[in-house]
Order: C-alpha cells, then structure tokens, then sequence
C-alpha cells in the first residue's frame, strides 16, 4: 500500500438554514479559513470520505443530517509545499463537492493538530475569507442550490 495521499478529496460546505457557513483555520497556516476538506482513503465511497472528515475535523455526526453530494468536482493545481505528500508525478488534484445543512450554529470539537480555530459567519463573509477559490465558488453557490 502507497503511502502517498490520493489526488482525490472532498470539501464539504456545512451550513445552517441561515446560510451561516462554518470555517475552520488551518493550524499550519494561519490565515488560511476553509470548510471541511480531506483525501479519499482506500477505496472508500466519496460520500464515506465526506462523512469520515466532518468526524474528524469537527466532531459532528452526519448520520444525524442530511450530506448531499453536489455532483461538482473540481480539478485544481496541488501547491507546491503540498505537493510531496502524493507520488512524484501528481501535480492535480480532483476535489468533489458535498453540502451538509446543520439545524443551526454548532459547537465543535476541531481536529487540533489540524486546526486552530473555527468560526461561523455568513456567507458571503465566509466565501471572502477561503483561501481556497473553489471553497469561495462552492459557498457562492450555496443560495442557488437551497432555494431549489
């Protein structure tokens, strides 16, 4: 078995019906605000993989909500101080997209060598504060996507 991270991940979009969105501030890099990401491990199902880094990274159980599966990937350049944890010849990254609709603001427990801090605020405030451009694009859709 590799030990190298699979170029295959999820981002999950937790919010509430007030379209408040959870961020969470990567312990390496602070500054850097994202929802819910993680590499695909084995030959897991990508919803399994969605609902295996919420655990992890915050604690809540999405048995208890509904994930939905946005059917959105997005294919993206790995960063260069990134880039060492895939085989050598991987330079992309295909990241799928999933929802999970929360009753309302939850607390947490963060992953802590992988988080620093969490927060929730709405959603345009939040999509301005990702790094990331396709975590801004995917809460950007957000209101779209609920209304229908």
């Amino acid at each position: 078995m590799s030990s190298y991270k699979q170029p295959v991940s999820v981002l999950v979009i937790i919010y509430t019906p007030a379209l408040d969105i959870l961020l969470l501030e990567r312990a390496a890099h602070p500054g850097f605000w994202q929802s819910v990401t993680g590499s695909r491990e084995g030959n897991e199902q990508l919803v399994d993989t969605a609902r295996r880094e919420v655990g992890e990274e915050t604690g809540i159980d999405t048995n208890l909500y509904q994930l939905d599966d946005w059917q959105i990937t997005n294919t993206f350049e790995i960063f260069a101080e990134w880039r060492h944890r895939y085989a050598p010849s991987v330079t992309h990254n295909d990241e799928h997209v999933f929802g999970l609709q929360v009753p309302y603001r939850l607390d947490i427990t963060p992953a802590p060598g992988e988080h620093r801090d969490w927060t929730w605020m709405p959603w345009q405030t939040a999509a301005e504060r990702c790094f990331s451009w396709s975590n801004r694009d995917a809460i950007l859709m957000l209101p779209a996507r609920i209304s229908t």
